[in-house]
C-alpha cells in the first residue's frame, strides 16, 4: 500500500541524491587531464568533455566536436541502459517496490 509519507521522505532523498551529483559533476568539469605522445595532444575535463585535440600541433575542432558528441552518445546509451537494468535511482531507493 501507498504510504505517502513515505514518498515525502522518498522524494527528498532522491533531490538530496540529484544535488550532489550535480555538485560533483561541477567539480569535474575542473578537472583538466592532458595527454600527449608522438605528434599528438589531448586535454579533457573530468566529465569527459573533449577540450582541446592537436595532431602536429594543428588544432583538430572537428575531431574534438566528433568525439564531444560520440561521448555523450555513449553516455545517454549507458545511462538508458542502466535505468532498462535497474530502474535508475528510484529503485535504488526502494521505489521500485
Amino acid at each position: 500500500m501507498f504510504n505517502p509519507v513515505k514518498g515525502v521522505g522518498q522524494l527528498g532523498q532522491l533531490k538530496k541524491l540529484r544535488d550532489e551529483a550535480k555538485k560533483i559533476q561541477d567539480e569535474l568539469g575542473h578537472i583538466e587531464v592532458e595527454e600527449e605522445r608522438g605528434r599528438a595532444y589531448v586535454k579533457l575535463t573530468a566529465d569527459m568533455k573533449v577540450k582541446s585535440v592537436r595532431v602536429n600541433g594543428e588544432e583538430m575542432n572537428d575531431l574534438k566536436d566528433v568525439l564531444n558528441d560520440a561521448i555523450e552518445k555513449a553516455q545517454k546509451k549507458a545511462a538508458h541502459k542502466m535505468q532498462e537494468m535497474g530502474g535508475g535511482l528510484m529503485g535504488l531507493l526502494g521505489g521500485g517496490q
